[in-house]
């Protein structure tokens, strides 16, 4: 809660952003989405006031169940859960996530949502088909870890990129 909970703090950067449930919370229910984008200082949720206004009229709840999960070697979960009141008071179903996507327990149901976020940012410097190509070179585990590490970073070399040339010193 101390690290996470901060309801009426001023969200000045993007580790305050990551740090802020509740900043999270808005941001989904505004968008739709909360991507690393939208922690950015000049991002549009960043500088959205209704995020700010959303932000502060939402509430952490501590529960002690998830704190002796979170803390429990065997578990380690990092539980969350969500109820949202309307203004007429009307209150949606709870939705409670024991181990997000990312948990150990949920690793089979995340890779494919782990791979699709890698094409996606590959997607951003690399061509389709260059794309593909690191994709299959990834999926190849025994392939990958016998590759020498030049083979393995010239795989992330843009082309037509610009040269940096250092000059020596003396």
């Amino acid at each position: 809660m101390r690290i996470i909970d901060k309801q009426h703090k001023p969200m000045d950067n993007f580790a305050d952003r990551d740090h802020c449930i509740q900043y999270m919370c808005a941001v989904m229910l505004i968008y739709g989405r909360l991507t690393a984008d939208d922690y950015i200082d000049s991002s549009e949720a960043a500088n959205d006031p209704l995020v700010d206004n959303l932000r502060t009229r939402i509430q952490c709840v501590h529960d002690e169940g998830f704190t002796a999960a979170y803390h429990d070697p065997e578990r380690r979960f990092i539980s969350n859960a969500v109820t949202v009141t309307l203004r007429d008071g009307t209150q949606l179903d709870e939705v409670v996530v024991e181990a997000p996507l990312g948990h150990r327990t949920r690793r089979e149901e995340a890779k494919p949502v782990i791979l699709e976020k890698f094409r996606r940012h590959l997607s951003e410097r690399f061509s389709t088909d260059k794309v593909e190509n690191l994709v299959a070179r990834f999926m190849d585990q025994p392939s990958l870890e016998e590759m020498a590490v030049d083979e393995f970073m010239d795989l992330f070399v843009v082309e037509n990129s610009r040269s940096i040339k250092y000059k020596k010193e003396d």
